[in-house]
């Protein structure tokens, strides 16, 4: 998949700003289970948004290993929420043209 531009990721953020986040990394950190939800909210929907309620301090760190496990990027991050966008494998099934 190709790097987004900035101006896709502006876009992305301003799409992602009426969605509510699908996802919230507490405790238990990133875990298998985690990942294959984030897989599939982004396998459903392209765009979501991800809250951080614990590891504030190492969201950097753990948005880099979603992104490389999950194969999506980063379109930015505001506060404790990260916005992550992934298009959809089948061209027809994609919500959001870039």
């Amino acid at each position: 998949m190709r790097e987004l531009t900035s101006t896709e990721r502006k876009r992305l953020r301003g799409l992602a700003h009426n969605l509510k986040p699908v996802l919230q990394i507490g405790k238990s950190g990133v875990a298998s289970s985690q990942l294959a939800a984030i897989q599939q909210a982004l396998e459903a929907h392209e765009l979501i948004k991800l809250k951080f309620q614990d590891f504030k301090d190492q969201k950097t760190e753990l948005i880099e290993i979603i992104t490389q496990k999950t194969g999506c990027q980063l379109a930015g991050i505001i506060g404790h929420i990260a916005i992550l966008y992934k298009e959809h494998a089948e061209v027809e099934k994609r919500k959001i043209q870039l």
